[in-house]
């Protein structure tokens, strides 16, 4: 059997091209003892992999994408069609990490991308396949122990969410709404400040190309915001460290405006307010609370079976045009969660 699959050829420098990447016909082997094959139907794509496309990542981090190979470690949806492994049976309905490609025999057990992206059964009464990619999968436990554990949302609180119209951050700043604070958005046109408004029900919003980013934050939130959910860095963060009043917390999941930088970018200039107002500022990744999963998706779950939780998606079709799909993503063209059917 043969199988397709997106294989990095050059890492890019600067901004993702379509010459970095090529779709090979490669021969799938049959799985093993221990082993699935599994159809894929929807692969992810996730800012964080531009990380992945560097020579070099960040210490600590997923391990880059290696060149003229399968690009492993991208989160899949899709069906078992041969199953030797205990527990798993053809027809079942799987998420796992072996992705950007259509099929995949997959190890079960195995552990992939801290823990999340190991083969998994998914319950499909609870939402579609592919909403475990998104607003049922490790997006919604980014957003949920970002605020809940990360920046320990308290009675309140104003918040604010950067790339509030992302895959993480529609959830972020819904999951904080329907909890009853005060929760502001940005992002980076338009049409998406319009989305924030009338779909996700934000009490502001505003494009951050409209001016500079301090300003535009003094102008939605006059008195101060307690919580920042930051996925931007830069400008964003030293504006967030401005605004936050004494005790504020910042959890930080990503910097998605230094992904495609070809030099090392500067950190804020007025950190020292973490001092002068007693701030908390704590990374953090989702793969360290996997103890948490089962809470945050019963209660994602929970709103998006109520119709109380909007969440988009931008499909692109086509494994081919799965790296298409990522330059649109990283571009800010697309809304909501990124995704490509597979089949």
């Amino acid at each position: 059997m043969t199988a397709r699959q997106v294989q990095l050829i050059a890492y890019p420098s600067g901004r993702v091209g379509p010459e970095n990447f090529r779709v090979a016909e490669v021969e799938l082997p049959a799985p093993g003892e221990g082993e699935v094959l599994v159809r894929n139907q929807f692969t992810s794509c996730d800012p964080g992999m531009r990380l992945r496309l560097r020579e070099s990542g960040p210490a600590g981090y997923f391990n880059s994408f290696p060149l003229n190979a399968a690009m492993d470690e991208i989160l899949t949806v899709g069906e078992v069609v041969e199953s030797r492994a205990e527990g798993f049976a053809p027809g079942d309905a799987v998420t796992h990490a072996w992705g950007w490609r259509d099929y995949a025999v997959v190890k079960a057990g195995q552990p992939s991308l801290g823990g999340v992206g190991t083969l998994a059964h998914i319950d499909t009464s609870l939402a579609p396949p592919e909403k475990f990619l998104g607003a049922v999968g490790n997006m919604a436990l980014t957003a949920w122990v970002g605020l809940i554990d990360a920046a320990e949302l308290r009675e309140g609180d104003v918040v604010w969410v950067s790339a509030a119209a992302g895959a993480v951050g529609s959830l972020a700043a819904q999951i904080a709404k329907l909890r009853g604070h005060t929760v502001i958005g940005s992002a980076g046109s338009p049409a998406k400040v319009r989305y924030l408004l009338d779909e996700l029900g934000l009490d502001a919003a505003f494009d951050y190309h409209d001016g500079p980013v301090g300003d535009l934050l003094r102008g939605a939130a006059p008195d101060g915001i307690d919580v920042y959910f930051d996925a931007v860095g830069g400008d964003h963060l030293q504006a967030a460290l401005a605004a936050l009043r004494p005790w504020g917390r910042i959890a930080m999941c990503g910097a998605i405006s230094e992904y495609e930088s070809t030099e090392p970018q500067p950190g804020p200039t007025n950190l020292f307010q973490a001092v002068a107002n007693n701030l908390t500022l704590r990374g953090f990744r989702a793969s360290a609370y996997l103890h948490r999963f089962p809470e945050a998706q019963r209660e994602l779950a929970g709103y998006l079976a109520e119709g109380r939780l909007a969440y988009r998606e931008t499909i692109v079709d086509g494994l081919e045009n799965a790296p298409q799909a990522l330059m649109r993503m990283l571009a800010g063209d697309t809304t909501g969660k990124t995704l490509v059917r597979v089949s």
